[in-house]
């Protein structure tokens, strides 16, 4: 008896002798004498007991449901077996007695039958066919072993539970061959559908699912997990994560990244920042796990950093200013000043993105995580011997290599350089740019003037290589003498003339002209126009020379030479102050009278009257501007050009030459300044 797990028959379950060892049959003992009809009904007896010993067995392709066991079939014209023991026959009674004995042993037979199957026969059944383990349920992941590959598919043997085949069609979708063998481990899920006898798996799914719970747990617990840029598109690039996801451009580095073709086919750890199962979008990001190896790299750093230390880093960026070095987890500035002594044209001349070098902590802000390298500083200091090598006076020559408007830096040796300032490039002031005197490349001879080795500061000279026209000014030039020269330049104090090269002096606003106010040289004179002018003043320690052009001319001198106090002259009121009133003598001759020297002196009581009104209307009560009048000269000074002049002396002096003009005349010296007068008046 046995039972076929391969096409069950819930209605009408075949009946089967097949058994794990071959084809076996139920032997039942019957007596000789029973009649085939009545052996029959025993059977079927027998068959009937059997049935309702046998217990349910499971079948395992249906997930546990029971379902009850075939009955095992028993051959209705099996011949009696005698058993050992049993009493010999005896002869056959008479008819009734025959049926009678003939039905006790019928039943005596199918009672020990029934017990034989119950006991013996179910222990046999048992040990043939082992308690079955739970079926696997639809959709659960379980692995399996390659039991052979064939061109329907992948047989799979899922641990003694069932055999299964996975479809070809699931590898040849993806273009390549099955990349399975026999004896391999195979990942599967299990479906609800049969082929060929076999339960249809699906390793595509079960890598799905594996793929997407790994996806989900980075996602949820920050693991990172490896990836291959497959594609580049607009923000960013594809990444094969199992899936396809989208790693954006800003999440690549911590740095901004250009060339999105450069990574290509690059393999990188991602992190997976947002998913939707649901849509099937994944964003994944490199960046927060290159922050979070620079936040354990720079934490570890910051403990350690001080300032003075040499450590070792990578260069990360050049620009025009500097270098940025990476120190671990902190980026530090190598300024194009520290890199060497020397100068540098540019910082990449020296160093490339990638190198390492070694530097030194100049300046640490752990607050604002600023930190300040040295490169130079690591290098001997040539400026160490330079007060020893390059005292002042000394000559040298040296190689432009810097024109700035300022001036020229003149490279002395490789690390040292001086400045040649314009003012000391040409002993003339004429020089609007240093480039005008010289260029980068040229080699040059130059003089040290001041070393400041604290400050690595020279202070160069190129004039002083050349003859000093100074030196000869004083010799040259005394104070009178007349000479010529270029107005160079005009100044709100005056105008610089070019006596020769490298010589100038100045003419200063109040030495243009006797006359008038000037308030700016230009009223005067233009630039690059030749006047005469004369030497006034010569300064050859401070090189100044004091230039006059209204010296050139001197009117007060012969004016002087002309008057003298207590002359009688006319002029003519220029401009009234309360203080008195200017009057013009002569063209560039100007006197002063004082308010004092205008009236005539008044009795008290006449005075106090007068006194109430302002001086200046007093003054001009008595003259008006632009008038004429005669004057006295009452005071000259001559060296500050100053004339005193007074109107009321002027006329006492006119009316008494009057008077003895009119006593002359009347020939008689009892005339009266009444009859003068009178006389005046009665003249036609």
């Amino acid at each position: 008896m046995s039972v076929n797990h391969d096409q069950p028959d819930a209605e009408h379950p075949p009946i089967s002798t097949s058994g794990p060892s071959g084809t076996q049959s139920v032997a039942v003992d019957t007596p000789a004498e029973v009649t085939a009809p009545n052996a029959a009904s025993v059977m079927e007896e027998k068959a009937s007991a059997v049935a309702a010993a046998v217990p349910a067995i499971s079948e395992p392709e249906n997930q546990g449901a029971p379902v009850q066991a075939p009955v095992p079939a028993v051959a209705a014209s099996a011949p009696a077996v005698a058993k050992p023991g049993d009493a010999p026959s005896e002869p056959m009674p008479t008819e009734p007695a025959h049926a009678a004995a003939a039905q006790e042993t019928a039943q005596a037979e199918a009672d020990r039958a029934a017990e034989e199957v119950t006991a013996e026969g179910m222990s046999k059944l048992l040990d043939q066919y082992p308690t079955p383990q739970a079926a696997a349920a639809e959709g659960e992941i379980f692995e399996g072993k390659v039991l052979s590959v064939t061109p329907a598919g992948v047989v799979v043997d899922v641990g003694g539970k069932f055999e299964g085949l996975v479809p070809a069609s699931e590898f040849l979708e993806s273009g390549g061959a099955i990349p399975f063998g026999a004896g391999q481990t195979i990942e599967v899920e299990r479906t609800h559908e049969y082929r060929d006898g076999y339960v249809l798996l699906s390793h595509t799914k079960a890598h799905k699912r594996r793929v997407w719970e790994r996806i989900e747990k980075s996602n949820r617990e920050h693991i990172s997990i490896p990836a291959k840029v497959v594609d580049r598109i607009k923000g960013g690039v594809v990444v094969d994560i199992g899936l396809r996801a989208f790693l954006p451009a800003s999440q690549i580095e911590l740095r901004p990244v250009h060339d999105l073709d450069a990574w290509k086919d690059r393999e990188l750890e991602v992190r997976v920042l947002k998913v939707n199962r649901k849509r099937g979008n994944i964003v994944v990001s490199r960046r927060v796990i290159l922050e979070e190896e620079q936040k354990t790299h720079r934490d570890a750093l910051m403990d350690t950093l001080v300032e003075g230390a040499i450590v070792t880093g990578k260069v990360k960026n050049v620009t025009d200013y500097g270098v940025f070095v990476d120190l671990g987890g902190v980026d530090g500035l190598l300024h194009v000043s520290d890199l060497v002594w020397g100068r540098v044209q540019h910082p990449s001349a020296l160093v490339k993105p990638g190198d390492d070098i070694q530097v030194q902590v100049l300046r640490f802000d752990k607050e604002k995580m600023r930190v300040s390298l040295g490169r130079k500083q690591l290098l001997a200091d040539p400026w160490a011997t330079v007060p020893e090598r390059f005292p002042a006076g000394t000559r040298t020559k040296g190689k432009i290599v810097g024109v700035t408007d300022y001036g020229a830096f003149v490279q002395m040796e490789p690390g040292v350089e001086g400045l040649i300032h314009v003012s000391e490039m040409s002993w003339s002031k004429r020089v609007k740019h240093p480039s005008k005197m010289v260029k980068e490349g040229d080699e040059v001879e130059v003089v040290v003037l001041e070393v400041k080795p604290e400050q690595h500061r020279i202070s160069l000279g190129l004039k002083q290589t050349q003859a000093d026209p100074w030196e000869a000014v004083a010799a040259k030039y005394s104070p009178g003498m007349l000479v010529s020269g270029r107005v160079r330049n005009l100044a709100e104090f005056g105008a610089f003339v070019e006596l020769e090269e490298g010589v100038e002096g100045l003419i200063h606003v109040s030495d243009l002209t006797w006359t008038g106010r000037v308030k700016h040289p230009s009223e005067k004179l233009k630039k690059g126009e030749v006047v005469e002018a004369k030497i006034l003043k010569v300064d050859s320690e401070h090189r100044r020379l004091s230039l006059g052009l209204k010296q050139v001319n001197d009117i007060w001198a012969n004016w002087f030479g002309a008057h003298k106090v207590n002359d009688l002259i006319k002029g003519k009121v220029t401009r009234l102050a309360e203080f008195g009133a200017f009057v013009e003598l002569a063209e560039g001759i100007e006197g002063l009278c004082h308010v004092s020297e205008i009236e005539e002196r008044k009795s008290k009581a006449d005075r106090g009257e007068r006194e109430k009104l302002p001086r200046g209307a007093r003054t001009a009560s008595v003259l008006t501007q632009g008038q004429e009048y005669e004057f006295k000269i009452i005071r000259i000074e001559t060296d500050q050009h100053k004339i005193s002049l007074s109107y009321r002396a002027a006329q006492k002096q006119v009316e008494r030459q009057e008077m003895e003009v009119f006593r002359s005349a009347k020939s008689t010296s009892k005339a009266t300044i009444g009859d003068a007068i009178m006389a005046k008046r009665q003249s036609p």
